[in-house]
């Protein structure tokens, strides 16, 4: 079971790192509006853009951890850890891209942490 539970954390981590690369690479390109004659085009814009290409590896080599710890342990056990993620994101939003936030956002956080350490005693 433990090589279960370092393998979803190994995903959880590169999710998150992931999505905050994928974050990093749309603010650098700025707002994007989806529009069937620029689509090609922005495509082109997004697939290109460094931090989105390296965001999405790391994001596809989450999903072959999750995939591996998802063989071994019960669905109802590992996706409770995937929230572990909203932790990560949280501390990244308001470190990295300086967002504000809320204690209620910040309680709800704590909350989901708590239902995960439930989780993982049971």
């Amino acid at each position: 079971m433990s090589i279960a539970i370092a393998y979803i954390l190994v995903a959880v981590v590169a999710s998150a790192v992931g999505q905050i690369l994928l974050k990093k690479g749309m603010v650098s390109l700025g707002a994007v509006t989806l529009s069937v004659g620029d689509l090609p085009g922005t495509i082109w814009r997004i697939g290109t853009n460094p931090y989105v290409f390296i965001g999405l590896l790391v994001y596809v080599t989450g999903t072959l951890f999750w995939l591996s710890a998802l063989s071994r342990v019960d669905l109802s056990y590992a996706y409770p850890f995937a929230s572990l993620s909203y932790i990560v994101m949280l501390a990244a939003g308001w470190q990295i891209f300086n967002e504000d936030i809320s204690p209620m956002r910040l309680m709800g956080t704590f909350v989901v942490g708590l239902g995960v350490l439930l989780i993982a005693r049971s």
